[in-house]
């Protein structure tokens, strides 16, 4: 059955789970498992490059108990932060490539540390197997309640008149928050000053406090605040608006189709250099079960990411080849040094 198209580009389905992650949590309704996918003979290990408790280790939780369905095996979270995602990432990288050992992470522990470190112990690009995206994950330009932007058309005309005295936030050095206003304050020679905050919690905080009054981050960290109207959130980054912020336009949708604004960053899953093709396939359909089931489609929106349920490994490869030298030129343009 064809699901019903939506003005922002969600169908049906995906506006039912929306409503589903605000209700009360209960027991699914049976559905029948997939007999076993074959390569796996134990258990199957998935490495999170960040603490527990976090959205992505959420995410990987609720997306490990429906893939354990598929593959006929339980899914076991490993989280193993620091470093910036090069721990867990050079885990995976060096084991074996027999599809028991997959790497659940983000655009930066993923792809963007390649051009953030003079020395990596292992190279994503060439040294793991992208295997499927399960989420977008936008980013949101807010700013305080006191300022007289309403939409971005008037924080553009504002940030240019306000030439050399604003600073904004984003929650890193090399972070897309950094790339995205690097990128409006050069279009409207605002020459603004970048505050790099150790994550995007303090960086709320000085918001909230008046510290600063320009910000980007994700939608989960800002979204009670822009309800509260503490901030307001002007633009999201990405191809598409998203249900969490519905009446917020994309940057493109706003006229700024730059790289840095149309971009999106994403979760994905990758394993070991030289896992097997069928291996690889029959993890993207394992992902992309767990990511359509109601559960998985519900809290995906609910953390503020975009779910992805149809990807391959192979459109998967041919997106991360095209992506990684753009994602290094934004952030040589931004003036961003490895360290």
């Amino acid at each position: 059955m064809k699901h019903e198209a939506h003005p922002l580009g969600w169908n049906r389905r995906h506006l039912l789970a929306l409503a589903a992650a605000t209700a009360a949590a209960g027991p699914l309704g049976a559905r029948a498992q997939a007999a076993p996918t074959g390569f796996a003979t134990r258990p199957v290990r998935v490495v999170v490059p960040f603490a527990a408790g976090g959205a992505t280790d959420v995410i990987a939780r609720i997306l490990g108990e429906r893939m354990a369905q598929r593959f006929g095996q339980s899914v076991v979270v490993d989280n193993k932060p620091g470093a910036a995602g090069l721990i867990a990432g050079e885990m995976v990288a060096k084991a074996p490539p027999d599809g028991m050992t997959a790497l659940l992470g983000t655009t930066s522990s993923m792809l963007t540390n390649k051009y953030l470190y003079k020395k990596t112990p292992y190279d994503p690009l060439t040294e793991l197997t992208p295997l499927v995206r399960v989420c977008l994950a936008p980013i949101a330009l807010v700013v305080t309640a006191d300022t007289p932007a309403q939409n971005l058309q008037d924080f553009m005309a504002w940030i240019r008149s306000q030439k050399g005295k604003l600073t904004y936030g984003s929650y890193g050095i090399g972070s897309h928050g950094q790339l995205a206003c690097t990128t409006l304050s050069e279009v409207a020679g605002a020459d603004m000053t970048h505050v790099a905050y150790k994550g995007e919690a303090p960086m709320v905080q000085d918001l909230l406090g008046g510290q600063i009054k320009i910000g980007m981050g994700s939608l989960l960290s800002l979204k009670a605040h822009v309800d509260a109207g503490k901030l307001r959130a002007l633009a999201v980054t990405g191809p598409r608006r998203v249900p969490l912020l519905p009446e917020v336009p994309t940057f493109t949708e706003a006229g700024y189709p730059q790289d840095a604004l149309s971009i999106v960053g994403w979760l994905a899953i990758a394993g070991p250099k030289a896992m097997p093709a069928d291996v690889a396939r029959q993890w993207a359909q394992a992902a992309n079960h767990a990511v359509a089931s109601r559960e998985g489609l519900a809290r995906i929106i609910a953390a503020g990411f975009v779910p992805v349920d149809d990807d391959t490994p192979e459109k998967f490869a041919r997106l991360w080849a095209q992506e990684a030298p753009v994602w290094g030129r934004l952030l040589q343009a931004a003036g961003v040094q490895p360290s």
